[in-house]
């Protein structure tokens, strides 16, 4: 991607994800769902997820697969209001762009 993935927007994006699994998911498949619009790495998403866990957006839980514990994350309520504010943020944001690009087209 050319455009540069600030912080805000990868936690909007990473909260979305959680946001979808009712009772959580995991941290590789957190990775795979983001990587599906953002190439992001898993040395990039873990601090992502530490730092919404600190900020009480995200709970955390281990639940044991294939012999080992494997550490699930669920947004919390705090997450889910995070999550609509950027989510209205967004909307404003991508359609004062869309505008900006769309009238370069015109004047173009």
């Amino acid at each position: 991607m050319v455009f540069n993935t600030g912080a805000a927007l990868l936690d909007a994006i990473v909260l979305s994800v959680v946001s979808k699994e009712k009772d959580g998911t995991y941290g590789y498949k957190i990775t795979q769902d983001v990587r599906q619009v953002i190439d992001i790495s898993e040395s990039t998403l873990y601090p992502v997820l530490r730092r919404l866990q600190k900020d009480k957006c995200l709970e955390v839980y281990d639940v044991q697969f294939g012999g080992r514990n494997r550490r699930y994350y669920k947004i919390t309520a705090s997450g889910q209001a995070q999550l609509n504010l950027y989510r209205c943020e967004w909307k404003s944001y991508s359609s004062k762009i869309t505008q900006l690009f769309e009238k370069e087209e015109l004047n173009g």
